[in-house]
């Protein structure tokens, strides 16, 4: 199960690249890298979630590539640095990291 989570955590990795070159992406080499990563992390997260339920899935997948995504952005590309942006991205992590607490350790099987 934590294999699993591993590969959540990467898709949602992924998912950081493409949803930043889908604003930042200007020629076509970095469009094809957007695909790719799209692509990427929706095939990782499928895979992922054939044993771990969707739903929880889902939210960790999208509660790293939400922070991760909000973080690159005023690291890197100067976005305007607000406290209420950080509190915000503390409660999502936290329940984030709740759900995967919660979440029991039963597998499912692989269909």
């Amino acid at each position: 199960m934590k294999k699993d989570w591993n590969i959540i955590f990467l898709a949602g990795l992924f998912e950081i690249g493409w949803v930043i070159g889908l604003k930042h992406s200007n020629d076509w080499i970095t469009w094809l890298l957007t695909i790719v990563a799209i692509y990427i992390s929706m095939h990782l997260l499928i895979i992922a979630s054939r044993r771990l339920p969707i739903g929880t899935s889902y939210a960790v997948f999208t509660g790293i590539g939400t922070t991760g995504t909000v973080i690159l952005e005023i690291v890197l590309f100067n976005e305007a640095f607000q406290i209420a942006k950080i509190v915000l991205i503390l409660l999502l992590l936290s329940g984030v990291i709740g759900l995967k607490m919660i979440t029991t350790e039963k597998e499912r099987k692989e269909v």
